[in-house]
């Protein structure tokens, strides 16, 4: 991942409904969930919601795929990996990283 796709990333998370549609997402993994599943669980009108969808669509973090009438979204697991890792490159040169491998390591054994 470079800078650019960081900021994408990013920028498309900082938004407090698509937040919530990418950590949605996550705890849905690998089925994930239809468009209109999604803004039902989250209370956000469908249009709205396709909006959140497109912007983290374009940012890379999600990806939908066709069933028949209905759009299943699901996290881009790599994506979000590789956001972490950006964000982490240069951490871990020391004691200063500790509490946060522990936390990864308890939560992604």
């Amino acid at each position: 991942m470079d800078m650019v796709d960081a900021i994408d990333a990013l920028g498309a998370l900082a938004q407090n409904t698509r937040l919530e549609v990418f950590r949605l997402l996550v705890r849905h993994e690998p089925v994930g969930l239809p468009a209109g599943e999604i803004a039902r669980r989250l209370d956000v009108p469908q249009n709205t919601m396709s909006s959140h969808l497109s912007v983290l669509s374009r940012a890379g973090l999600v990806s939908s795929t066709r069933d028949s009438r209905l759009i299943i979204y699901r996290a881009n697991l790599a994506a979000m990996n590789a956001l972490i890792a950006y964000l982490l490159e240069n951490c871990c040169s020391g004691d200063d990283c500790a509490p946060l491998s522990s936390q990864l390591e308890r939560l992604c054994p």
